[in-house]
């Protein structure tokens, strides 16, 4: 099999070019025509371009899931997913044209991966089926997030209850959080990781800098090209946009 074209949706530049450099060394017939890394700049180029022969999709991006890419475009192609965390149900990314990597991935799990591609590749599937059942799997999952956060505080270990945030703000690689009553703390972890901590229902990733909680919300004024600004109870370091791709999914969290 030669002249595989292949695209990749990741947030993360290096992420990406560790993909790009697995992809030729364990087939490098396989050329990554695109690579994406968001939810709306890949609707935007599937909506201009066939589907490729493969696709490598992070499930966590910066402006959402990009199961919300499957539920506005058909794509056709056999899709690998890749995540950072294993709380999913991941077994149910194991079938038919889907798989899943789990970060940092490693060389012999894409060969895994790739050798079931080439089984599958001349049976071009619908996965419409497939996402909407694996998204009702991981709906329906007895996740068990966090109550408190154990904030470091000089030779002490803060409890923060989830219940006092008010947002989570991204600045120099750390994760500012502001609770309610004004206090700042400081957490050694990416936005990806605490949002897979915090309950859905009450916190929204609004956009790459901001995690918000539904009770800080105030109010929600119209943005330029059809995008919203968030405003809060509290005072936030810059203005929180939901992009134009994202508001449906915003709009239907706000409202539950």
């Amino acid at each position: 099999m030669t002249n595989m074209k292949a695209v990749i949706i990741e947030d993360e530049l290096v992420a990406t070019q560790n993909l790009v450099r697995l992809i030729e060394m364990v087939n490098p017939d396989i050329e990554v025509i695109a690579t994406l890394q968001s939810v709306e700049e890949s609707l935007e180029w599937f909506s201009e371009n066939a589907s490729p022969d493969l696709l490598f999709a992070d499930i966590h991006l910066a402006d959402g899931a990009s199961f919300v890419i499957f539920d506005k475009v058909k794509i056709e192609c056999p899709v690998i997913f890749t995540t950072a965390y294993d709380e999913y149900a991941l077994k149910a990314f194991e079938v038919n044209s889907i798989d899943y990597l789990l970060k940092p991935i490693a060389k012999v799990d894409l060969e895994r991966a790739i050798s079931k591609y080439k089984n599958l590749a001349s049976n071009k599937t619908d996965n419409s089926a497939l996402i909407s059942g694996m998204i009702s799997i991981l709906n329906n999952s007895k996740n068990v997030y966090k109550s408190y956060f154990l904030i470091p505080h000089k030779d002490k270990l803060l409890p923060l209850s989830t219940k006092e945030i008010a947002f989570v703000f991204s600045e120099n690689k750390m994760a500012k959080i502001l609770t309610f009553d004004q206090k700042t703390y400081y957490l050694d972890s990416s936005l990806d990781e605490i949002i897979s901590q915090l309950d859905p229902a009450k916190f929204f990733r609004a956009n790459r800098q901001f995690i918000v909680a539904h009770g800080a919300i105030k109010d929600i004024s119209f943005w330029f090209g059809s995008k919203l600004s968030v405003n809060l109870t509290v005072a936030i370091p810059e203005k929180m946009i939901v992009s134009k791709a994202r508001v449906p999914e915003f709009k239907k969290w706000y409202a539950q």
